[in-house]
């Protein structure tokens, strides 16, 4: 695979960083590297493949002539709304991770053992889904192709880290009882059904996310879909009930073994072995168990699906679309 010159933009930040290990642990081939962030970051030093690498402050004139190919940014929606098109227009592909061009026509939304082909309609710019949609939809998308989806139901438990430093910090600084100052009540012991801010529908803005991008990656944009996101006292790792009611009836023996045929899937189909966020931290792969009919409705079932919200929820899935670039 030839190397290629490679840009991480919002590369202090917690995702930022993840690119980076990414990037190191798949062996991405890297040509030239540079490392974009804001003002305050500018100067200092960052460590990739063994080498230390100054970081740049992040302008409009960042891409001009510098011949980048690919360029990951993880910098929030307001700075990929800025400098994204001006990446794109110098030629490189932008695959952002922030919620800005999610839901814009002309941008493909990618995950890529769900919808990798959207991925080649890109204009410049790529989005890379909420964490919490990445792994619903890679456990719902073989299911959805083998009984036709009707209608899902999300609750999300989701990590603090899905927050970035601030919510780390809330929940570590208030288990020592300081007062939050990322999220607006104490996450210490504590759960908030309060991701993002609240719209007039009552739904938060996070909700309203995981039902519009799964509409969009498996190109269903009638599909009945509701969600209640819940953020929880847990660093690291997204946990989801999912219940899913299907057109066509099926057999649960079925069912488990379409998910382990599923690729970026890992089954626990035994009752007592169901995934947790402690025990899946660091992995790459959606974890789904606790897997059982609906008795409630005709064609019903019950997942559990767990993630590692900073690897498959955001860096994993952006570096591998990079990869599936690079090897079309």
């Amino acid at each position: 695979m030839k190397a290629v010159n490679v840009a991480v933009v919002g590369v202090t930040g917690m995702v930022g960083r993840m690119f980076l290990k990414v990037l190191e642990e798949r062996d991405f081939p890297v040509d030239k590297f540079y490392a974009f962030a804001s003002s305050r970051s500018a100067g200092g030093e960052i460590e990739f493949k063994g080498k230390k690498r100054v970081v740049i402050e992040l302008t409009e004139s960042s891409f001009d002539g510098q011949g980048i190919d690919i360029a990951l940014f993880s910098a929030g929606g307001a700075v990929s709304g800025r400098f994204a098109p001006f990446a794109a227009k110098s030629g490189c592909v932008v695959i952002d991770n922030s919620s800005h061009w999610r839901m814009n026509d002309d941008v493909p939304l990618v995950v890529p053992e769900v919808n990798p082909e959207d991925a080649f309609l890109n204009k410049g710019i790529i989005a890379n889904p909420n964490c919490s949609t990445i792994q619903a939809v890679v456990a719902l998308k073989p299911l959805h192709d083998a009984y036709k989806i009707k209608r899902v139901v999300y609750s999300t438990y989701q990590a603090v880290s899905g927050a970035g430093m601030g919510g780390l910090t809330d929940l570590t600084e208030g288990l020592k009882g300081a007062p939050p100052k990322k999220f607006p009540r104490p996450i210490a012991g504590n759960c908030l059904p309060h991701i993002d801010v609240f719209t007039e529908s009552g739904y938060t803005k996070e909700e309203i996310k995981m039902i519009e991008e799964t509409r969009k990656i498996l190109h269903e944009p009638a599909l009945r879909v509701t969600a209640t996101a819940v953020r929880t006292p847990v660093i690291t790792g997204h946990s989801e009930s999912i219940n899913v009611e299907f057109e066509k009836p099926f057999e649960l023996e079925k069912v488990i073994e379409t998910l382990k045929s599923a690729p970026g899937v890992v089954v626990k189909s035994k009752s007592d072995e169901y995934p947790t966020p402690l025990e899946i931290a660091g992995s790459d792969e959606v974890y789904v168990g606790r897997i059982r009919r609906d008795e409630s409705v005709e064609n019903g079932v019950n997942l559990w699906v767990v993630a590692d919200n900073l690897r498959k929820g955001a860096a994993t899935n952006a570096v591998q679309i990079a990869q599936s670039l690079l090897a079309r």
